[in-house]
């Protein structure tokens, strides 16, 4: 898999770039890796509601074909764009959305945070009150996945959305590093009502948007290998 660390890009231009990728590319097309940052963005999912978007105010509302709700893009956070073959990984979908979990769960310990899943919601989470705590949560992903996600305690770190086409996978996945997060008060993120959104920074780690994405890039190319 090839990294593009493309760096700060306009979200309309990236979000045409991949699909244009990806409907050109072959079964010989090499696999992908886009690390981006973008300008201040809201992004709609397919099955997006219009009743999550409170306050867009004077920043742009794209609407996706990628899975999930509303989310924010801007400065400060790292965006991760794997364009994958998924016939020559070896593995379906939901195995997919797992690893890439599993490398922004790596991606976190690299900098003494433990990130965390919650039933139900797709995306990475951390405890408010002990950010580095290990301990289990109860709200962790379970057999019975019809109760409501439960996030007291809890801020979301990294947000997950993708896109499959004929085997091809495209958008992805956000990681908050240093933002500015007033923007996430103005959406239901991923459509909850009062979800907290964290960055590295509110949880008190300083680190830069390059030192991130070369981890989390690293993390990617491990846990998405065939």
């Amino acid at each position: 898999m090839q990294i593009d660390m493309r760096g700060l890009t306009p979200y309309s231009a990236t979000y045409q770039a991949m699909q244009e990728f990806t409907s050109a590319r072959t079964a010989q097309t090499a696999d992908a890796l886009w690390m981006c940052e973008h300008p201040p963005t809201f992004t709609q999912g397919l099955a997006g509601l219009d009743a999550h978007l409170l306050t867009p105010g004077d920043i742009p509302v794209v609407a996706t074909n990628r899975g999930g709700q509303v989310t924010y893009h801007g400065p400060g956070q790292v965006v991760a764009y794997p364009l994958i073959d998924l016939k020559r990984t070896g593995y379906y979908v939901k195995e997919y959305v797992h690893r890439i979990e599993e490398a922004v769960i790596r991606s976190l310990l690299h900098f003494g945070v433990t990130g965390h899943r919650v039933s139900g919601a797709p995306g990475i989470y951390v405890r408010l009150d002990d950010p580095g705590s290990h301990a289990v949560l109860p709200q962790r992903p379970h057999k019975d996945a019809s109760l409501s996600p439960d996030f007291t305690g809890l801020g979301k770190i990294a947000a997950l959305g993708i896109k499959v086409s004929r085997h091809c996978t495209y958008h992805g996945v956000a990681l908050n590093v240093a933002m500015d997060l007033s923007p996430f008060d103005r959406i239901n993120p991923c459509g909850y009502q009062g979800l907290r959104t964290v960055d590295l920074s509110t949880i008190g780690v300083s680190v830069s948007w390059h030192e991130a994405a070369d981890v989390l890039s690293q993390k990617l190319i491990t846990y998405l290998a065939p």
